[in-house]
């Protein structure tokens, strides 16, 4: 006779914790699901009292409930999401802090800022964007046209704002231009007695979008003059600095400015180590003002580009959203100034 051991009978796994409802918080906080809708949709338009937002609020916390983003969008006709597609080049010091600014400022007006990856800032582009069903966009750069504004307006947006030099019809433009980074980069050159100069134009594909206004302000400034303009493509590595320093002194140039202040100082160093003398030889300019280009000997001259304040764009953003047929308001074109440092 076998005698079959006895064995445990298998456990069963835990059944699945239910998702919280608005209702379980209304039951636990005795109030009405609307009540709890409104408080913790902060709906400043419906007056509650003070305790009861607080046992709300503690119950909501209890039972680790949130509310339901596309539920509350559904109901709403449009989300509380603001879109801002991200750049399709690395982006710089001065960018990821406006960046940051600007999610600050309208994360206190009750936004959720959602940046979505894409390959470029047109109209093709503007149809995924508009699959989220965001309340406003925010496009940091040309390429955005009429008929993307208006895929994203059929799709519920509220709001398009463009950072770029031209308006686009329909969008809200704040005008931001990079030819003026140009102008003012080398009409200082200029100034400065510098008459053989160089203009940098990065070789990472996707720059073009800044690199070429930049390019076309810098020889609009010196256009008539006496004065030459080169373009010169650099990499943003060491070892194409270097090469390009290496062969300075056999394109005879006097001064360069090197797209932003990251570019400058990569080439500065390597015109130094060249054995080139900076300024006398070569003066150098960038551009965004940054913290490291105070820090090198020589300083680094710069342009510091005036951009609107996070807090000034979120208002705006804001404003836009509440009055979508109000007419749009009137910016003046954000300039750049010259900073000048011993590089130049």
């Amino acid at each position: 006779m076998v005698q079959i051991p006895n064995t445990p009978a298998p456990t069963m796994p835990p059944a699945p914790r239910s998702v919280p409802t608005s209702a379980d918080v209304a039951r636990l906080a005795g109030v009405s699901r609307a009540t709890v809708s409104y408080v913790l949709n902060n709906a400043g338009a419906v007056r509650i009292s003070e305790p009861t937002r607080r046992r709300v609020r503690a119950a909501a916390e209890e039972l680790g409930y949130v509310p339901h983003a596309a539920a509350r969008a559904l109901r709403a006709g449009h989300s509380r999401m603001v879109l801002m597609p991200t750049l399709p080049v690395p982006a710089g010091p001065l960018y990821s802090q406006f960046v940051h600014d600007f999610q600050g400022a309208l994360s206190s007006l009750d936004y959720t800022v959602v940046q979505y990856g894409a390959t470029g800032q047109g109209d093709d582009e503007a149809r995924a964007w508009a699959e989220l069903r965001p309340v406003a966009v925010l496009v940091a750069g040309p390429g955005l046209g009429p008929e993307g504004v208006a895929v994203l307006k059929r799709s519920g947006a509220r709001a398009v704002v463009t950072l770029s030099p031209e308006a686009v019809e329909g969008a809200r433009a704040v005008p931001l231009d990079h030819a003026d980074v140009g102008r003012s980069a080398a009409g200082h050159l200029y100034a400065r007695g510098r008459r053989r100069i160089a203009v940098v134009v990065p070789a990472e594909p996707g720059m073009e979008m800044f690199s070429a206004p930049r390019l076309a302000g810098a020889r609009e400034a010196l256009h008539g003059s006496d004065a030459t303009v080169t373009e010169l493509s650099l990499a943003y590595t060491e070892e194409s600095a270097a090469a390009l320093a290496a062969r300075w002194p056999a394109l005879g140039l006097d001064a360069v400015f090197a797209y932003n202040d990251e570019y400058a100082m990569l080439l500065m160093r390597a015109l130094l180590d060249a054995g080139l003398r900076v300024p006398r030889d070569v003066a150098v300019i960038g551009a965004d003002d940054l913290m490291l280009g105070r820090l090198l000997r020589p300083r680094l001259s710069t342009v510091r580009i005036e951009l609107p304040s996070g807090r000034e764009l979120a208002s705006l953003v804001d404003r836009a959203v509440r009055s979508p047929a109000a007419a749009p308001e009137s910016h003046e074109p954000y300039g750049a100034t010259v900073v000048q440092r011993d590089s130049s």
